[in-house]
């Protein structure tokens, strides 16, 4: 039978169940089962004509992956281009606070105060030695007959991990912190979408690579001490999940170049 119109379809159908509903002999009672079968094959060709008629020629299952991953692109296209059309502008601000500055007293005293919390806020570089964790996904798939029968939540980084290494990293002393080569300032929220990481609104796929600037031995210990650091490399023992420690001896951590802007602030007390 063919559904490439439904009309002609629909016609087929009814006019087949219709005879099948038919006695066969006139007068001959037929049985309950007889009756049912012509009305299951009616609906089921209902269904089929619907979904021929809905598809149009086209899969109603097609892979929305690729339409996403489009989207993605063209999203981190976009904010790349607002990026830079932000710091030509924030070039222009500083340009011109500059200028006043020679000129005003009172904005030559706050541009001194902001200079000299430069540093702290991350926004200029840092370099020393540190700590680079990595983590990774596990190469291994659901259904693969390995040992612990994993899931796939099993095999990838978590948002949840990631932070645990990030406030391991803090709790051990860190003075400077970077993920993916991104300063990480007090106003930095660490997300995951999918097993893809979204920081600043950019989006990296794993490896993920933490690195720190600090005493390495205290923030070693720190990750060791961790819970959530330590349920990590337990899932790393039992599921094939990536876990790299590397001790730097002097490392750059780049200085903060996105907006600074608050959406609400409270004063300290």
């Amino acid at each position: 039978m063919e559904y490439a119109d439904g009309a002609p379809s629909w016609r087929l159908v009814l006019r087949r169940a219709l005879g099948v509903l038919r006695p066969r002999l006139r007068g001959q009672k037929q049985r309950g089962w007889s009756v049912g079968v012509p009305l299951i094959a009616l609906t089921a060709g209902m269904l089929f004509t619907t979904s021929a008629t809905t598809a149009d020629g086209t899969a109603l299952r097609d892979d929305r992956r690729p339409v996403l991953t489009q989207l993605i692109a063209e999203k981190r296209e976009r904010l790349e281009v607002r990026e830079e059309q932000a710091s030509r502008v924030r070039a222009q601000v500083d340009q011109e606070a500059e200028r006043l500055a020679e000129v005003d007293q009172p904005v030559k005293q706050a541009r001194e105060r902001a200079d000299g919390m430069q540093a702290q806020a991350g926004f200029t570089a840092l370099r020393g030695p540190g700590v680079t964790v990595v983590l990774d996904d596990s190469p291994r798939r659901v259904g693969d007959g390995g040992p612990n029968n994993p899931k796939n939540d099993d095999l990838v980084v978590h948002q949840g991990d990631v932070q645990s290494v990030v406030n391991a990293l803090w709790a051990g002393g860190a003075e400077a912190m970077a993920i993916m080569d991104v300063r990480v300032i007090s106003t930095s929220a660490v997300r995951c979408v999918g097993n893809t990481l979204l920081l600043h609104g950019q989006v990296f796929s794993p490896p993920f690579k933490i690195t720190a600037i600090g005493e390495p031995t205290a923030m070693r210990r720190a990750l060791q001490s961790a819970e959530g650091v330590q349920q990590f490399r337990d899932a790393v023992a039992d599921f094939g999940l990536g876990y790299r420690e590397t001790i730097e001896r002097n490392v750059t951590v780049r200085a903060y170049d996105g907006s600074s802007d608050l959406r609400s602030a409270r004063v300290a007390q």
